[in-house]
């Protein structure tokens, strides 16, 4: 599916793999077998364990990728969501309510589970290879209405500094350059979402105008179950410099490492 240069090759083993996935869950207690071996499919629990998520890319074209996918429920008879790809018919990435035949396909790399009023909601970060200039990475959110899977609620809040005016969003979409490494995910010791602030700059030969990380990091908290977000991090301002002088002052037998310098011989 991944590596195969032929594509009749690919398309062919996909669609292999997803009939015989869907017999091995089929089979009881499949819920409980962890597919280890299966090195190119992403599969992710919540920490309730109330479902699992079966996701996976399969590469057309350098503009074109889709991606496949599956949620499995934990219960004694199989119930499973086909996740159909329909991300070329999202007209708004980051305000739509989307369902399970109607979803924005991505690899998810990551599942975080947090407490709303309306119950738990679940954070999924995934990677779409997009297009062959600009990728993307993505944040939504899962949750289970009438036992069927949601993708999208307005838990994303962003105030704007300099008008106050409130911006909300259902998902979070992120498109960047593909020379450029872009960091978005859950920051564990921190406990927020984390991602490279972007800028425009003028991309490569046939690109045209493409975003880049400067350098400083934004992201969003959690807040009475909403996330909201924080304009800038580790934004340290000392009122002193850290050492009043310089570090070989008084050292001027040492060098720069510490160590005792070799004395010259006299002639």
């Amino acid at each position: 599916v991944v590596n195969d240069s032929l594509p009749e090759e690919r398309f062919a083993t996909c669609k292999k793999l997803i009939t015989t996935l869907v017999q091995a869950l089929k089979i009881e207690n499949s819920f409980q077998y962890k597919f280890d071996r299966v090195k190119s499919v992403s599969i992710l629990y919540p920490p309730d364990s109330t479902f699992r998520v079966f996701t996976w890319q399969l590469y057309v074209d350098i503009d074109d990728y889709r991606y496949h996918g599956a949620i499995q429920m934990n219960s004694g008879k199989l119930q499973l969501f086909p996740l159909i790809d329909r991300s070329p018919e999202v007209t708004s990435e980051e305000y739509d309510i989307l369902s399970p035949d109607k979803w924005y396909g991505s690899v998810y790399y990551n599942l975080r589970q947090f407490e709303t009023a309306e119950g738990n909601k679940y954070l999924l970060f995934g990677y779409d290879g997009f297009s062959f200039f600009n990728r993307r990475k993505v944040v939504d959110v899962l949750s289970f209405k009438d036992g069927k899977p949601v993708f999208g609620a307005p838990v994303f809040v962003q105030t704007d500094p300099k008008t106050g005016s409130e911006t909300v969003r259902n998902r979070l979409m992120m498109e960047f350059s593909s020379e450029a490494s872009f960091k978005l995910n859950y920051d564990e010791v921190w406990g927020l979402i984390i991602f490279d602030h972007l800028i425009t700059m003028g991309g490569s030969y046939g690109q045209g105008p493409t975003k880049v990380p400067d350098g400083t990091y934004e992201g969003y908290k959690l807040e009475n179950g909403k996330w909201v977000w924080v304009e800038k991090f580790w934004t340290t301002e000392m009122d002193e410099a850290p050492r009043p002088e310089p570090v070989l002052d008084n050292r001027s037998q040492q060098d720069v490492f510490g160590k005792e310098k070799k004395k010259k011989k006299s002639n």
